[in-house]
Formats: structure tokens, C-alpha cells, sequence
């Protein structure tokens, strides 16, 4: 089996790794966000994770908004990378059971799949690892 390459610079770059890298990308950017806003809006996500009836709700915010943002850069760079896979991938079918069981409601159907789905990412991007483009690779 041989793997597609192109030239890019002075060496060789991996499709694969490329596209796993644009990948990582994609995964990352709702959890940095989601991250972000949580915890630089705690009160607001507080209030909202007590209407949902989750225990202490302000600690509830900044943990759920630390495994978003730190988990979302790690991915992002590609450090640690399995484990964080496998960190969020077991986070984001949590959070749709916990958020998203309303199924009669259309959307809240559709978010609920939608988080299945990213979370099937995560398991590829689990078993594939971060590809050339990251500090996994770097650290070897």
C-alpha cells in the first residue's frame, strides 16, 4: 500500500497528514469557542446549566468550559492527542445525552446526531492520531 505525497517546500508532505490536520482544524474550532464564551460569560452559563438542573452549576460551567477550550487546543496543535480524542469523544456523547433528549423537537434531534457525528471524529482522529502537522509528532 503506498501512501500519496507532494512535494511542499524543502521536503515531503503527506496528503494524509494534511488532511488529518484540516480535520484536527475543523473538530477544534467549536470546542475553543464553546470554551471561550463559557468561561468569559460563567454567570450566564451558570444560570443556564442550573435551568437544566446540573449540580453546582457555576463549578459545572468552569469545568465544562475548561475541557472545551483545552481540550479544543489540543486538539488543535495535536498534543496528546489519542487521549484527548478519546476525552472529548466520551464529552460529547455526554453532553447530548445530558442537553439534546428532547427528540421530539426536531433540532434538538438534529443536535443531538450532530454531536454523535463529532464525536465519531474524534474516535477516528483517536485511532489515526494527530498525523506529521503536530506536537505529537514532534515529540515522537
Amino acid at each position: 500500500m503506498s501512501t500519496n505525497t507532494s512535494v511542499a517546500g524543502s521536503g515531503t508532505v503527506s496528503n494524509a497528514s494534511a488532511t488529518i490536520l484540516l480535520g484536527r482544524v475543523l473538530l477544534s474550532v467549536i470546542f475553543v469557542l464553546s470554551g471561550f464564551g463559557k468561561l468569559t460569560a460563567i454567570a450566564g452559563t451558570a444560570g443556564y446549566f442550573g435551568s437544566m438542573g446540573l449540580p453546582m452549576p457555576t463549578v459545572t460551567a468552569i469545568v465544562v468550559g475548561l475541557i472545551e477550550l483545552l481540550g479544543g487546543l489540543a486538539i488543535l496543535i495535536g498534543f496528546q492527542t489519542r487521549i484527548t480524542a478519546w476525552v472529548l469523544a466520551i464529552f460529547t456523547v455526554a453532553t447530548g445525552l445530558v442537553a439534546h433528549t428532547g427528540w421530539a423537537d426536531q433540532m434538538q434531534m438534529i443536535s443531538f446526531m450532530k454531536n454523535l457525528a463529532i464525536a465519531g471524529g474524534f474516535l477516528v482522529l483517536a485511532s489515526s492520531g494527530a498525523g506529521a502537522y503536530s506536537v505529537d509528532a514532534k515529540r515522537g
